[in-house]
């Protein structure tokens, strides 16, 4: 069946620093980060076929005036995407999926969430609707539940989720666009208040703003370019969706994510992709929490199941490691801007790919990976990108 293998190229990258932006609005930051792609690209805004933009919350901006108002880019297609956490990487796979049918030649995707400005705790809005009379869970005690399980099936402790805690912030400190630019210790993940039990602060990603951007072509036309010599080829992606409740769901285990195995699989087999841990160099994983860090090894197929926490104890996920994980300092120290992250994850891992990382640089990776997991668990996408030398 025809796909986007090898038919899609990333021609340029960019993306703003995630942080508590008080001092811009979402259009300050979806210019910079398409400014940044573009020139990164060696494009002018005027080459853009086509936009698509990942964008969750409404109070960011309804429909392609969101995006096209602030650039002033008129007169073509500029497409809202939304779909839970994973809409920049969905915007990320409509825009590849346009190029690889031909229907167009150079076109932008890209995400961007203001939320900061909202002034409340946590996520806005995530308590709303659902159930006629039960009040969902936030989004920590969501996941929550999954460290709960997983204590008690699998042993494992506060201190396993700790340790992603501690890798993350350490990547993080070394990457200038990072919302937490500070290590922490052990001590200071474990003893830290508890926001849902047994997840404490810093088993839980921020609240930021922010914005990312990718100039995504065709491989002949990407050897015309400024990254000629370095462009990233796409290889898949895999999308997946499952219930928005599961916790109404009797069978539901909460020791592993099915839409993210099932999106692993469908980009593993269009990518050829039979043996993840060692196949793929680096990956971009959705550490909204420390525990969907851990069971991400596990349902992405780095691991077997229940072998998450000793995966991360091993050092197998370090920087140094294997396959190192979060090599930027993931959501845990860039926050999470719903419609900017899957976006920043793939500017991440091209950039890891062309030896350019702007944090911790991975040694000679070829293949890397990059995931989001929407909402409750309902909604996966998994990228995987590749050097051009694997053509």
């Amino acid at each position: 069946m025809p796909g986007i293998k090898d038919r899609v190229a990333i021609a340029g990258v960019g993306a703003t620093r995630f942080t508590e932006h008080y001092e811009k609005d979402h259009e300050d930051l979806i210019c910079e980060a398409v400014d940044e792609a573009l020139g990164d690209a060696g494009v002018a805004r005027g080459d853009i076929q086509a936009i698509w933009a990942g964008i969750y919350y409404q109070f960011t901006g309804l429909g392609g005036p969101a995006v096209a108002d602030p650039l002033k880019m008129y007169g073509i297609p500029v497409t809202r995407v939304e779909n839970y956490c994973a809409s920049g990487m969905d915007a990320f796979r409509n825009a590849c999926f346009a190029v690889a049918a031909g229907v167009y030649d150079i076109v932008l995707a890209c995400g961007v969430e203001k939320i900061t400005d909202q002034g409340s705790r946590g996520l806005p809005n995530v308590r709303e609707g659902a159930h006629p009379f039960l009040p969902p869970a936030s989004a920590p005690a969501m996941f929550a539940m999954s460290a709960t399980r997983c204590f008690d099936v699998h042993g494992w402790t506060k201190e396993d989720l700790a340790r992603v805690a501690v890798k993350n912030h350490a990547n993080g400190a070394k990457h200038p666009k990072a919302h937490f630019r500070r290590a922490i210790t052990m001590e200071d993940a474990v003893n830290a208040p508890e926001i849902a039990s047994p997840l404490g602060r810093f088993d839980c990603c921020a609240v930021s703003d922010g914005a990312a951007a990718v100039v995504i072509t065709r491989p002949e036309i990407a050897r015309t370019m400024k990254h000629k010599d370095d462009f990233v080829v796409v290889k898949a992606n895999g999308l997946s969706v499952e219930t928005a409740n599961p916790m109404y769901k009797p069978g539901f285990e909460y020791l592993g994510f099915p839409a993210t195995q099932t999106a692993s699989r469908a980009a593993y087999d269009e990518a050829g992709i039979t043996d993840p841990f060692e196949q793929i160099d680096l990956a971009e994983v959705h550490d909204c929490f420390t525990i969907t860090e851990l069971l991400n090894y596990e349902d992405l197929g780095f691991c077997k199941k229940g072998e998450g926490a000793a995966f991360v104890r091993d050092g197998l996920s370090a920087p140094d490691g294997p396959l190192p994980v979060n090599p930027s300092g993931g959501l845990k120290s860039f926050g999470h801007p719903i419609g900017a992250t899957g976006c920043r994850m793939i500017t991440e891992v091209a950039r890891q790919l062309q030896g350019r990382a702007e944090g911790v640089q991975v040694k000679d990776p070829k293949i890397g990976l990059a995931h989001n997991l929407g909402g409750p668990g309902a909604v996966s996408s998994v990228t995987i990108l590749g050097r051009n030398d694997t053509l």
